[in-house]
């Protein structure tokens, strides 16, 4: 079962909502409109799954949101840090950051937070920048690298999925057949 959340046009979420799942994932890929973030629930350290509706998906604005894994006490303080963070921003200046500005604010909380306290939190960020009308699409991992990709995944499914998304992954997909890329993926992921 799949629950999906819409936000305007340009960035897709969907959560997979399957008990079956016993690892924790998270799969994003840009197109050419619009960027698709997936996520499990499952909350969980090593191969045991302790929790099955942890919340990993956080809306950052109206064109932006990332998904995240890693500790789970570290993910939701570092999240929804950064959440808050943009929106002051937004307040303060009177407008949006952009898909990159998010981005490159979360990459540099993370390396100061890497001198201090390590936040273990992986994460892609992805949005649709409204000056340029470009989508975007960032992967993040604990140690603050950060990258502009067409495609990205952290946790265990990654090791299945980056081999199918080299060859069936292309820019010019419809929503419709990105979704279906995805569930490819995610049935190739659970046979293993």
């Amino acid at each position: 079962m799949r629950k999906k959340k819409r936000i305007k046009k340009s960035l897709v979420i969907l959560q997979l909502l399957r008990t079956t799942i016993t690892m924790e994932y998270l799969i994003g890929m840009k197109f050419n409109n619009f960027v698709l973030l997936a996520h499990d629930n499952n909350g969980g350290r090593d191969i045991l799954v302790m929790k099955q509706d942890q919340q990993k998906f956080f809306k950052l604005d109206e064109y932006a949101g990332m998904v995240v894994s890693g500790e789970a006490g570290d993910t939701v303080y570092f999240s929804e840090f950064i959440q808050k963070n943009v929106v002051l921003y937004r307040i303060r200046n009177g407008y949006s950051m952009s898909p990159s500005a998010a981005a490159n604010y979360t990459r540099h909380e993370l390396a100061e937070a890497l001198r201090q306290k390590v936040n273990i939190v992986n994460l892609l960020l992805g949005g649709f920048d409204k000056t340029s009308n470009t989508p975007s699409l960032y992967f993040m991992d604990y140690l603050g690298t950060l990258a502009e990709v067409p495609y990205g995944s952290h946790g265990y499914g990654s090791y299945f999925t980056y081999s199918l998304l080299d060859r069936l992954h292309r820019p010019d997909m419809t929503q419709v057949e990105a979704e279906d890329l995805l569930l490819k993926m995610d049935s190739g992921r659970r046979k293993y």
